[in-house]
């Protein structure tokens, strides 16, 4: 039963009877990530990792993730990479004020556009690289065949 009411805890029916998904803002999130540190702190005596969040929160290890790193380059959060995982560390929890409210802060929207502008840039030197190595290759086979002809001339 434990597991069936977190898998809907943030659908909601509508009017017509349908689910739909309740969209949080940044802010929110912020919040209960930070929360969430807390009270896996006071529970575990040890620090917070991000699968420990994500499953305490029923947020993806992803989305989690990706709410940490912003929370960390805020000065929010410190996160740790150590031998035993990530752990989260909180550094200034009254900056989580500083946060607007209510917008929808997609940070997964921006973190797949971020990287699929930089895969479009690596795919693009990748492209030019290939281009240089043909021309490169076919510069070298002209070469070698106008030397081949050469050779040939002369032993005739």
């Amino acid at each position: 039963m434990r597991g069936c009411r977190r898998s809907t805890r943030f659908l909601h029916f509508n009017g017509n009877g349908f689910l739909k998904v309740k969209n949080k803002d940044l802010y929110t999130e912020a919040h209960l990530v930070v929360a969430a540190v807390r009270v896996l702190e006071h529970r575990e005596d040890a620090p917070a990792s991000i699968e420990a969040v994500a499953e305490l929160l029923s947020f993806s290890a992803e989305h989690v993730n990706l709410i940490c790193k912003k929370l960390a380059q805020m000065d929010i959060l410190k996160v740790a990479q150590g031998p035993f995982g990530t752990r989260l560390f909180i550094q200034d929890h009254r900056l989580l004020e500083s946060i607007p409210k209510g917008e929808t802060g997609d940070v997964l929207k921006d973190a797949v556009e971020a990287f699929q502008a930089s895969r479009k840039n690596m795919d693009a030197r990748i492209e030019s690289f290939k281009a240089q190595q043909a021309q490169k290759q076919k510069d070298l086979f002209d070469k070698l065949d106008q030397k081949l002809k050469d050779d040939l001339k002369k032993d005739r």
